[in-house]
């Protein structure tokens, strides 16, 4: 969620920067005042510096109540993004005839990756066209239309691609099953009712493993849609 904002301000390492990494994010901290904010004096920043110190925390916390930040320091996610804004809005300033000539790099690329990005999910005929296709897929409906265009690109992508539909067609021939060496647990007293049921039993696992794979894609799913949470600053949090 950070990954713009960090290249924008030429970040060693943005598209894998870890905000949970205690070091990591104090390492961050350290070098977002450094080098892009610089709301400190420089013999001012020593504490902040000391990341291994018991107290880095308070300094942290007193770092976010000097730059006026809105967020506390539980709210790690939302003041990063919000220190990452000023920071950005700074290096703007600091800049400014650098970045009013400048030219987008990697437009078409940024198109390819980004397909969601510049959607108007407040005009009607999206929400109409999200409803459609939901309702055609049998996904289940979500107040956020964006969430629901995601959901949709991920099924799409798994189950309707030329790829999945030529795997799902595909004849499976079966391999040959000695129903003798399976063990029923009990005894009908029938040979033939006794192999009918291993029969049903072999057939009930397998629709039992089916399931498991479908569960499985679900929660795949899922994880793919919350694993980018939105943050509404107004709200202050981050979420749907």
């Amino acid at each position: 969620m950070f990954r713009r904002k960090l290249q924008a301000l030429d970040y060693h390492n943005p598209a894998g920067f870890n905000c949970r990494d205690e070091t990591e994010f104090r390492n961050f901290i350290v070098w977002l005042e450094d080098q892009k904010i610089r709301h400190y004096k420089i013999e001012e920043r020593g504490n902040l510096r000391n990341i291994h110190s018991s107290e880095w925390p308070t300094q942290y916390e007193k770092y976010l109540s000097d730059v006026n930040c809105p967020f506390i320091v539980q709210d790690r996610q939302e003041s990063i993004d919000w220190l990452l804004g000023l920071a950005v809005r700074l290096e703007y300033g600091d800049n400014a005839a650098k970045y009013q000539n400048a030219k987008p790099l990697n437009t078409e690329v940024a198109k390819s990756t980004e397909p969601l990005i510049n959607l108007d999910v407040a005009n009607p005929d999206f929400k109409a066209g999200v409803l459609a296709l939901a309702n055609l897929l049998q996904i289940q409906r979500h107040d956020d239309y964006l969430v629901m265009l995601k959901a949709i690109r991920i099924l799409v992508q798994e189950r309707l691609t030329p790829e999945a539909v030529a795997k799902s067609n595909s004849s499976k021939e079966g391999l040959p099953v000695a129903l003798d060496k399976h063990i029923l647990g009990f005894d009908t007293g029938d040979a033939v009712l006794n192999d009918a049921a291993r029969i049903l039993r072999l057939l009930h696992i397998e629709e039992l493993r089916e399931l498991q794979t479908k569960i499985n894609e679900a929660i795949v799913a899922v994880q793919a849609i919350i694993a980018d949470p939105k943050t509404d600053h107004r709200l202050g949090k981050v979420g749907r």
